[in-house]
């Protein structure tokens, strides 16, 4: 038997600081998309389509999908139906070359992740490609996932990010989505996917209004401050702010580099507890300026393969 090599090569990329939504049915969106400087963009045949437009958004995707990729776009999603239902046969029609990672919402448990993993994988066999390439994202929705969201995260390799989504989740459990409300669920959600291992996506408020791009920057900016590597948006006013908020700035790498310099420095000289311009730096502080070096890195690899 067959079973997932947690090793093989992924077909999406490390960084993602931004992905743009675009529902599946629409051509006119999607052959644009390319040009709005995203990330990763995601074919939605989930919450974007009417339930009488299913079975054409499925139809559709597997040709917007090679449109995309023939215009040069390497970080190529869909997000497919929680329903087990619609997800196999949403999965059986966009496993295609073009297709790097599939967003999980809604998801209900570990034993969902598994589930989705496993059909995914026969495919993946069937169709020649490298067990376990093909990525997943995960995002949970409803109040009783909330509580397993550490499991959820951590339930199988294939998993590369994870989120909570805000506006679900608040109609779950009735309040109004807002930084309030949703900063205790949404650092939670940070946590489970650290602790996985995986990559948290999302903004600490349950979405951008793209009417409002200042007030937007704030939200992602505070996104960052609370750990978030990047978010979703269905706009595409939205993905400069994702690309600028997410990225360390060059005060911040430039400053992150003399850190860790001196830290060396330090270490060579037998201590491991440095001044740095006024302040004690020991190994946490360097291990999270080092992250940043390289988070700025798999950005500059990024931007040369656009």
């Amino acid at each position: 038997m067959t079973t997932l090599n947690a090793s093989a090569p992924s077909r999406l990329g490390s960084v993602l600081r931004s992905l743009l939504f675009v529902p599946a049915v629409n051509d006119r969106y999607i052959d644009k998309a390319h040009a709005r400087g995203a990330d990763g963009i995601v074919l939605d045949l989930e919450d974007s389509i009417a339930d009488s437009e299913k079975a054409a958004a499925r139809r559709k995707a597997p040709a917007g999908l090679e449109r995309l990729s023939a215009n040069g776009v390497r970080n190529l999603l869909v997000r497919i139906n929680s329903s087990p239902r619609l997800a196999v046969h949403d999965l059986e029609a966009v496993v295609v070359p073009a297709l790097a990672g599939v967003i999980l919402p809604k998801c209900r448990s570990a034993d969902h992740v598994r589930a989705i993993s496993e059909v995914m994988l026969s495919l993946e066999i069937e169709r020649g490609f490298a067990p376990g390439s093909i990525a997943l994202g995960v995002r949970v929705e409803t109040a009783d996932a909330f509580f397993h969201m550490h499991e959820i995260a951590a339930a199988d390799p294939r998993v590369a990010f994870f989120g909570l989504g805000g506006e679900d989740f608040s109609l779950a459990i009735g309040v109004e989505p807002s930084v309030d409300t949703l900063l205790y669920p949404k650092q939670q959600a940070v946590i489970a996917a650290r602790a996985a291992g995986v990559s948290p996506i999302g903004l600490i408020s349950s979405g951008a209004d793209f009417t409002n791009l200042d007030a937007t920057r704030n939200v992602v900016r505070q996104s960052r401050r609370f750990g978030f590597q990047g978010a979703s948006c269905i706009h595409p006013a939205i993905v400069p702010i994702l690309n600028e908020e997410f990225s360390p700035s060059s005060a911040d790498v430039e400053r992150a580099e003399r850190l860790v310099q001196a830290f060396r420095d330090g270490i060579k000289a037998g201590t491991a507890s440095v001044n740095f311009e006024g302040k004690m730096v020991d190994y946490p502080v360097a291990f999270r300026a080092e992250r940043l070096l390289a988070d700025h890195a798999a950005i500059a690899a990024l931007a040369k393969t656009a």
